[in-house]
């Protein structure tokens, strides 16, 4: 078997899948997730949703960061 047929090697990350897609998405969101989003929030004036989903939360997060500039690569 080559590196490009071992899932190992080549299977995507979560980051790299679609919050949909996810196995456990509807769980709620981690410790992490809702640490983060809750300073994102506060940083873009939005309230802190702490009843979202673990897909809700990802993509809150994502729009949060376009929105206040953190977590962009530049």
């Amino acid at each position: 078997m080559s590196d490009t047929d071992n899932p190992k090697t080549t299977a995507p990350g979560n980051a790299a899948k679609d919050p949909d897609d996810w196995v456990t998405g509807d769980e709620s969101m981690t410790g992490a997730q809702a640490s983060y989003l809750k300073t994102l929030s506060e940083e873009a004036g939005e309230a802190f949703d702490p009843d979202l989903t673990k897909s809700e939360a990802s993509k809150k997060i994502d729009a949060l960061q376009e929105k206040t500039g953190r977590g962009l690569d530049h």
